[in-house]
């Protein structure tokens, strides 16, 4: 036997006996052999691979066969379930049913209709962004033509009604409708209206957000100059709708305030990161840390550093979310009280960390989706019990008219899984002081609990208006925690360093000095560290006297390592070209300009808020910070023979424009749709005012300015600001593709295409995928395309032709399609030499 067929043979016995192992352990031993090499591998090679690969094709084969033969004994078949060949879950809990009508969450008489609210699903609801110049041009596009076009439709046999604003949320941003999610992604009918709400909830002008989300960040009432932390921030809905209240005024490109966005999952801070990047702001951070035992920052105030306290907090905690059961299904299956118990305790430690980093004065919103007193009004109560007063519910009765809700309860009970209820915290067997703790228990004395007015706590049930279930508390500081009367101070004047412009992402994971002074504690009561810290190292707190909280946790580092944050220095001759080429304002904070690197050339320049400047500069060694900053310029190699090597970016074109005084373009509504519709259309397409404008600038970066004339009210009646280039021969615009056609859809061009038309350029845009991916490491996709775009405009010749605006739907998407793919400058940033995968 030679050794090839020895070798096979040895392959298939060898794969005989695997078969048998657990998938775990076949992986293991084919990761020893290729380790091993020689006779091993050869034995790999020689048949072990080819033979496991076609026995799992056939495990596979038979699972599914079974799968299948399950759904037709079940009844279902291929019709059974939401999703289509699953078997639909049963929307019933006997445990939910008997939890709730004991606890008389829900009024007199109500209750079929709360369980009636809750097995529907949950009708689609959309929030336009508030603080962009042209969200009434878009609740007029969406009034006049979008909402139109659904009337008298039937979906399904389901008559569509007209969408409805929210009577509750201001200047009718807010609006929903009878229809499911499921019905809008599935129905041909309802295609085009899909497709829109997607498009512009990826430019950040439209949010589909359900609607009780929407009410925590209304509640906190943020002025522009508020420094905001929302601890729990992903996904990043609310966490929106902060920054848009920044942004109120929008002739104000940096507002004073800022928004320090946390979320304790390393891979949903990139969602996060996605989410927020689309509405732009340079006044957003995004960090990753226990939200229970977040790290106090500290700024420089004068030359001193002191303890940065917030002027809102959202704490939106982790909960149960039996308040989502009209989309999140599985919850019916899974409901049981023990989530709440196991919950509690989380909760507790996250809001009354959130307190502590309260500035006086200032307002936190607690907020769960659970309609469980364990997860809200026990953690309020207790709460407010353990502040001494430092702490009251706001009441908010006269806020958001029109909002029906239901006040906070001031009894109830605890229950076990198995059924088991507790009505004080003296029932409960020792063996079960683990899961059930004394601050899940109402309070007994009842001056106290009137005093604290738990009714002042809003709960928003399924049926009364049409939504899902939620909880909010509004509470306000009005002196420090007990365990902290003095707030902590430094008086030491900070050292002048030089070169101290470079802000590592967590550079290390050991405890830093810390200048500032700790809390004070002036209390010494031994029960009330027992009960309200009950899993705190309790026996050390009695030897030294502590009450408050147990000591900060060390910070732990996960995740991907970041990319530093470097400040360019005030005379770094980098910016020289930039600031004469466009001759900004003496009023621009260059100071303020960062990179994420810091050895070989920029590639992008970012900017952030004066204030989060002074955050990042002041706590390199306390917070892990994922991403901050809006880019502004972007290096483009062929720039620097026209006099700048960096050209505008458009995710900063709004933040740069109040500072740029050259290179700026005035367009009419006629050449916007030019430049969004054709690729490098040449000069002699665009008006006489634009050309005579163009004739004597020199090459490069320009901005491109519409200005509405209200004299032409039929014309779109809001600005807007572009990125350009300026060739020899012809004028471009840098833009996203959703951005185009969000600005079409403004001007009444019809951009619908047929899903038909879609799968048509499949084949195309794989192509220029692949083009792209061959580009050399370390070289930013954008500037690349940009360089191409720039070397192909001295290649074409004006005998070259350029289709002319359409205003038929399909011409002009394919248009946009085709369109060179550097207008895909996203508009986020996940590390500046996009490293990071998630989004």
């Amino acid at each position: 036997m030679t050794p090839r067929q020895s070798g096979r043979s040895a392959g298939r016995g060898f794969a005989h006996v695997l078969s048998a192992a657990s998938t775990r352990c076949r992986r293991s031993v084919i990761l020893l052999c290729l380790r091993r090499g020689g006779v091993g591998a050869a034995v790999l090679t020689a048949g072990l691979g080819r033979r496991l690969i076609a026995m799992g094709r056939r495990a596979r084969d038979r699972r599914r066969q079974q799968q299948q033969q399950e759904r037709q004994e079940q009844g279902g078949g291929d019709q059974a379930g939401w999703a289509g060949g699953y078997p639909e879950i049963m929307k019933e809990n006997e445990l939910f049913e008997r939890y709730y009508r004991e606890l008389g969450i829900v009024p007199a008489g109500e209750w079929d209709a709360f369980m009636a609210a809750l097995r529907e699903p949950l009708p689609a609801t959309l929030r336009i962004t508030g603080y962009r110049s042209h969200a009434k041009e878009i609740l007029h596009c969406l009034k006049e033509k979008y909402f139109r076009e659904l009337q008298d439709l039937e979906v399904d046999g389901q008559r569509v009604e007209m969408p409805q604003p929210l009577s509750w949320y201001p200047e009718e941003l807010a609006w929903h409708t009878n229809l499911s999610r499921k019905i809008l992604r599935k129905s041909p009918q309802l295609e085009k209206f899909h497709q829109f709400l997607v498009s512009e909830t990826e430019c950040g002008n439209i949010s589909r957000q359900e609607a009780v989300s929407m009410i925590p960040p209304l509640l906190l009432n943020v002025n522009p100059h508020h420094k905001i932390l929302d601890m729990c921030a992903a996904p990043g809905s609310k966490t929106a709708q902060l920054i848009e209240m920044l942004h109120a005024d929008m002739n104000v490109p940096f507002p004073k305030g800022f928004v320090i966005a946390n979320d304790v999952d390393n891979k949903r801070c990139y969602l996060l990161v996605h989410q927020a990047k689309r509405l732009n702001s340079p006044c957003i951070m995004v960090v990753n840390h226990d939200a229970s035992s977040i790290p106090n920052l500290q700024i420089d105030v004068d030359g001193r550093k002191e303890i940065l306290y917030y002027d809102r907090i959202l704490c939106d905690v982790p909960c149960s979310g039996d308040g989502t059961m009209r989309k999140n299904i599985d919850v019916w299956r899974k409901w049981t009280t023990q989530n709440s118990l196991q919950l509690h305790g989380l909760q507790l430690r996250i809001a009354t960390r959130g307190v502590e980093q309260l500035a006086e004065g200032g307002r936190m919103v607690y907020s769960t989706c659970s309609l469980n007193p364990i997860e809200n009004e026990a953690v309020i109560s207790s709460l407010l019990e353990k502040s001494q007063g430092a702490l009251e519910l706001a009441d908010v009765s006269s806020e958001l008219p029109g909002l029906k809700r239901m006040p906070g309860i001031t009894k109830w009970k605890v229950m076990l899984k198995d059924g088991q209820w507790f009505e004080e915290w003296k029932d409960v067997p020792s063996n079960r002081q683990t899961q059930i703790r004394p601050t899940m228990f109402p309070i007994k004395d009842e001056e106290k609990l009137k005093a604290m007015s738990l009714e002042r706590c809003l709960r928003i049930l399924p049926h009364h208006q049409n939504t899902g279930g939620f909880f909010v508390a509004v509470l306000i500081k009005k002196s420090p925690m007990p365990w902290n009367k003095r707030q902590p101070k430094v008086h030491r004047k900070l050292p002048q360093r030089a070169g101290d412009t470079e802000v590592t992402a967590a550079n290390s994971d050991n405890d830093s000095e810390c200048i500032a002074e700790e809390p004070t504690v002036i209390e010494n009561e031994e029960s009330m560290k027992m009960q309200e810290f009950p899993n705190s190292d309790t026996d050390q707190s009695k030897k030294e006297g502590v009450c408050g909280p147990p000591p900060s946790k060390k910070m732990k580092l996960f995740g991907f390592k970041e990319d530093p944050f470097v400040f360019l220095p005030e005379d770094d001759p980098l910016f020289l070209p930039i600031q004469k080429f466009y001759a900004l304002d003496s009023s621009f904070p260059k100071m303020n300009l960062l990179t994420r690197t810091q050895e070989g050339k920029k590639r992008q320049l970012y900017m952030v808020s004066e204030e989060l400047r002074n955050v990042l500069l002041n706590n390199s060694e306390k917070m892990k910070v994922i991403n901050t900053g809006i880019k502004v310029w972007s290096r483009n190699s062929d720039g620097e023979q026209f006099g700048c090597a960096f050209r505008l970016a458009q995710e900063g074109i709004y933040t740069l424009y109040p500072f740029i005084h050259a290179r700026i373009i005035n367009v009419c509504i006629e050449d916007v749709k030019i430049l969004l519709t054709q690729e490098n259309p040449f000069l002699s397409k665009f008006s006489s005012e634009t050309q005579k404008k163009v004739k004597d600038m020199v090459m490069g970066s320009v901005v491109l300015k519409y200005s509405p004339d209200p004299e032409k009210p039929d014309d779109l009646q809001c600005p807007i600001v572009l990125s350009g280039w300026q060739g020899k021969t012809s004028l471009r615009a840098f833009v996203p593709k959703n951005e185009r056609l969000h600005y079409l859809r403004m001007m009444g061009v019809e951009v619908f295409k047929a899903k038909r038309k879609e799968e048509k350029m499949e084949s195309k845009t794989e192509e220029v995928q692949n083009r792209l991916a061959q580009i050399e490491e370390g070289m930013d996709v954008e500037d690349k395309e940009q360089d191409l775009a720039t070397k192909m405009e001295a290649e074409i010749g004006e005998e070259s032709s350029h289709s002319p605006v359409e205003s038929s739907g399909m011409e002009v998407e394919n248009k946009i399609e085709d369109l060179d793919e550097s207008s895909k400058n996203a508009n986020s940033h996940v590390g500046e030499e996009s490293r990071h995968r998630y989004e």
